[in-house]
């Protein structure tokens, strides 16, 4: 179709600016992986997009960077670590009670806690305050 006959087809009432940005087509041409690359463009051609620095093309697609990872699994390896070494540990509730014991597991929302002469204990991880290890300078 000729571009006489487009301009032909649009009706009268719209103007020459919503003519030609009305008629435009937008071409995508498939480009494979190994065609693909930026630095082979002469330095005199313009580009439409600038290259960017942190872009993650190749890796994820569509230069979208992925979600940060939900959980860092930092909270399980403080866990294992005071675990594995029977660590005393000072935990401070909200209401500010204090419970020593040693972690005994873990899950996702509680700790048991061995206490030394006293009843063990399951705490629900949001009562939490704080917790260090007994012995250091923890209070806040």
């Amino acid at each position: 179709m000729a571009m006489k006959d487009v301009m032909d087809s649009v009706p009268g009432e719209r103007t020459i600016e919503s003519e030609s940005f009305a008629n435009r087509k937008l071409i995508r041409p498939s480009l494979n992986r190994t065609e693909h690359n930026h630095s082979s463009a002469p330095a005199g051609e313009r580009r439409d997009r600038p290259e960017r620095s942190g872009e993650r093309n190749d890796r994820n697609g569509g230069g979208r960077k992925s979600a940060p990872a939900e959980q860092t699994n930092a909270e399980n390896f403080y866990y294992q670590k005071q675990m594995q070494g029977k660590t005393p540990m000072v935990i401070v509730l909200r209401d500010g009670e204090e419970i020593h014991g040693i972690i005994e597991w873990y899950d996702k929302s509680c700790l048991k806690v061995t206490c030394n002469g006293a009843p063990n204990l399951m705490i629900y991880k949001p009562s939490i305050k704080y917790m260090y290890k007994e012995g250091e300078n923890g209070r806040k």
